[in-house]
């Protein structure tokens, strides 16, 4: 035979070379194709809920529940003797027929809040009997009033009515 039509061998390092060129090739074009560089995307603002309205503390199956009661368009926010006011008020119908309900008493307003004197947080005056208040008529008063104060923070509330005085307590979902 002759060699003219036999096929040439390739040097193997020519092979390693071509492959290796190949590879490192083939690496810079796929490294383009990732997520592209972009400017800032922004996004819409947030969520917010109604701007107008008072935090009360109703109960729901046996536990304190927030309810944010729409009130009338006003100068400005409501005090937190307003919310004892609405609290002391009652459910309205339709919280009553989500199966909110309260043991707050009615004579609980109107009632003064103000900062206590002898000691660090809030006194509530009563118009009505606090000795005889259940713990959660309590605790729906307290959170009730504590959430209402501007700039609030974990304070205790003393109860005062014409029959005595409870002890400072905090709100317990602080």
């Amino acid at each position: 035979m002759n060699g003219a039509c036999r096929p040439r061998a390739v040097p193997r390092r020519r092979v390693a070379r071509t492959l290796l060129a190949g590879g490192l090739l083939l690496t810079l074009l796929t490294a383009g194709c990732g997520v592209r560089p972009s400017g800032v995307i922004t996004g819409r603002s947030a969520v917010s809920g109604p701007s107008a309205g008072v935090r009360l503390y109703l109960i729901s199956h046996g536990e304190l529940a927030l309810v944010l009661r729409a009130t009338k368009p006003g100068p400005g926010p409501s005090s937190p003797a307003d919310a004892l006011a609405l609290l002391a008020a009652g459910p309205t119908p339709t919280e009553r027929q989500a199966g909110l309900s309260s043991e707050v008493p009615s004579d609980a307003a109107p009632a003064k809040v103000a900062p206590s004197v002898d000691e660090p947080g809030i006194t509530v005056t009563m118009s009505g009997a606090v000795l005889p208040l259940s713990t959660v008529a309590a605790n729906q008063i307290i959170c009730t009033v504590v959430f209402a104060m501007p700039g609030r923070d974990a304070t205790p509330v003393t109860l005062v009515g014409p029959d005595g005085t409870r002890p400072a307590w905090p709100c317990p979902l602080e």
